[in-house]
């Protein structure tokens, strides 16, 4: 059986050794919670059932396919290291383990790790016996617990609404990678297109001393730039100037470098890690010279407007929910949003799989990052939350298709944030902290509606009404009309920004409208209007964006919604990716914005 999910996982860093865990493992239910104190990490007869990594038990692909609670499971596994890794360090890597896991090696506890979204690893060279080896992962994922970041997941047991099937468990890849002792740890690029520097910032773990760091940056295949960093701490810096080089003038025209949607170039990166006698780490990588920005009340990429036309993305799917089937699904969802004129999405209460954002740097496509949000608040969600965002930029910061951050959604896990100053603090806190650690993108305090300080007034309104429905059209279609309109609009009968903060000049853009129900096939479900035929479908589709084209102060917008999921039929695609009309007609559609046919 071939291995699921066996591309590379880890696209912004990538070494030529590494080794695939995904496949069969064995699993456990342990609906109990006895398997601590039986010592399940050490008994093979535990583990009762077979699953297929890395997709949650509650998948058709896992082999299970359980969709009821089950608050605690186990997995085990054993595997051989690769004979040529016996004089290195051996790093076991999680790419994503929904919500807390323990890790056990040949029965030894080995690490522990909290937060569903996000990868993590462990050296666990100390605990092999450098034969036949043993992993067994446990795992807690409280169902019903409100106050865990878990997005659509439902703390109720069967799906309703917009709350969807729970992920719990491995359900992003499980590998290993041999490292020397020293090694390069963490890799930081940062794009300055006004000076046409590229910053990079790398760590190097172990001994430092008598090292230094051979930089390679390619263009199109041909190498541009070449230079030696000599290492004597941990942390170390280098700034490179890129377009002043003589080979670069020459070989391509000044404005050819910048990565945008229209252009999605890409610089190849090499770094070596060695001393005059030995080669202790070589990493691949890649980056985009980009910038965004605001003023003039909009957004601007790499110095220029940019009117953003978003798809909110949920990515989920039929048979693997929160995970692709295969990495082509990745890219072919973003192969249809961009077939049908959008230029980006919003990832809706999600942290995607780098492997998507591998992808959208290189077909060209932005993307707004999300993560979920608990349903409650408490001081304990607050810091949950808050450890997860610095995990999350610490991974995907590099990611050049990655433009703004956004924290937290219509007042999810805050919601008293209109007067609460707890809850006000949590959220200018959150704005703060991404900033402080990524000051290259913009930060959206609170998609939606009641914003403290925020880089963009993101607005969500779904109040266009059926086609017979000619007044309440033209309410949302005055709604929008003017920057006055927008500011004093109440479409979910909350105001725009919270008690004691206002607009202050920033773009404004309509991030969540739409979601149009057209039942295809045998699906049932719901949207936020319906429609019988795909003609009556593309007509609802034009009438709907006619009214966002037609406003003088919106300078975006996020349509709702890429595909159906579970009981939302609201998609411009189908569940299973099958479009609901001709693609090219969502496409001239989108492609109107910028003309006389509308505007």
């Amino acid at each position: 059986m071939s291995v699921p999910r066996n591309e590379y996982p880890r696209p912004q860093l990538v070494r030529k050794d590494w080794l695939n865990l995904n496949g069969e493992w064995d699993f456990a239910f342990d609906d109990k919670n006895i398997g601590v104190k039986e010592k399940w990490f050490q008994k093979e007869s535990a583990f009762d059932r077979k699953i297929t990594v890395p997709f949650a038990y509650q998948t058709k692909l896992s082999g299970i396919h359980d969709p009821t609670f089950h608050d605690h499971v186990w997995y085990r596994r054993e595997f051989t290291v690769p004979a040529g890794w016996n004089q290195q360090n051996v790093v076991l890597h999680f790419g994503a383990v929904d919500y807390r896991a323990w890790i056990y090696v040949n029965g030894q506890f080995a690490g522990f790790h909290e937060g569903g979204h996000v990868s993590f690893s462990l050296d666990i060279t100390d605990y092999l016996t450098w034969g036949k080896e043993s992993l067994v992962v446990r795992v807690e994922d409280p169902s019903t617990d409100e106050t865990i970041p878990r997005g659509k997941q439902f703390w109720v047991e069967k799906s309703d609404s917009i709350w969807y099937t729970r992920t719990t468990g491995i359900w992003q890849t499980v590998w290993l990678e041999p490292l020397c002792q020293t090694s390069i740890s963490k890799l930081r690029l940062t794009p300055d297109i006004d000076r046409g520097d590229i910053t990079l910032e790398f760590e190097v773990a172990g001994e430092c001393t008598n090292k230094k760091v051979d930089i390679e940056i390619s263009f199109k295949g041909e190498r541009i730039a070449k230079d030696t960093v000599e290492v004597f701490e941990v942390y170390n810096k280098r700034s490179i100037n890129l377009y002043n080089r003589k080979v670069f003038r020459t070989a391509f025209h000044h404005d050819g470098w910048n990565w945008s949607p229209e252009n999605p170039n890409l610089f190849t990166f090499k770094a070596t890690l060695k001393d005059e006698e030995t080669v202790y780490d070589e990493i691949d990588s890649y980056f985009g010279m980009r910038k965004v920005h605001s003023e003039n009340g909009m957004v601007y990429l790499n110095n220029k407007p940019y009117y953003q036309k978003l798809v909110l993305d949920q990515g989920y799917w039929p048979e693997g929910l929160l995970t692709a089937p295969t990495d082509e699904d990745l890219k072919k969802d973003i192969a249809l949003a961009i077939e049908m004129g959008f230029n980006g999405c919003r990832k809706h209460q999600k942290v995607e799989d780098p492997r998507f954002l591998y992808w959208a740097d290189q077909l060209g496509f932005l993307v707004w990052g999300e993560c979920a949000a608990s349903a409650s608040f408490s001081e304990d969600a607050a810091a949950r939350l808050t450890k997860e965002w610095i995990e999350i930029i610490e991974r995907d910061y590099n990611h050049p298709s990655i433009v703004a951050w956004v924290p937290v959604n219509e007042s999810w896990g805050v919601p008293f944030i209109k007067g609460n100053k707890q809850q006000q603090h949590h959220s200018l806190a959150l704005y703060h902290l991404i900033h402080s650690l990524d000051p290259t993108r913009l930060v959206i305090s609170n998609d939606g509606w009641e914003q403290t300080v925020t880089d963009i007034c993101a607005i969500h309104n779904y109040n266009h009404g059926s086609a017979n429905e000619t007044d309440k059209y033209e309410d949302f279609r005055e709604s929008l009309s003017t920057k006055e309109a927008l500011l004093q609009s109440k479409p979910a009968r909350r105001g725009i920004y919270a008690d004691g903060f206002e607009h202050k000049g920033e773009p404004i853009l309509l991030t969540e409208f739409g979601g149009i129900g057209f039942k295809v096939g045998e699906d049932n479900g719901w949207g936020y209007t319906s429609v019988k035929d795909e003609q009556e479908f593309t007509a609802d589709y034009l009438r709907i964006m006619d009214a966002v084209y037609a406003s003088k102060a919106l300078h975006g917008f996020c349509y709702t919604q890429l595909t159906d999921v579970e009981q939302e039929i609201n998609g411009l695609l189908s569940y299973n990716r099958e479009p609901k009309c001709e693609l090219s007609k969502i496409k001239e559609i989108n492609d109107m914005w910028h003309s006389d046919i509308i505007k």
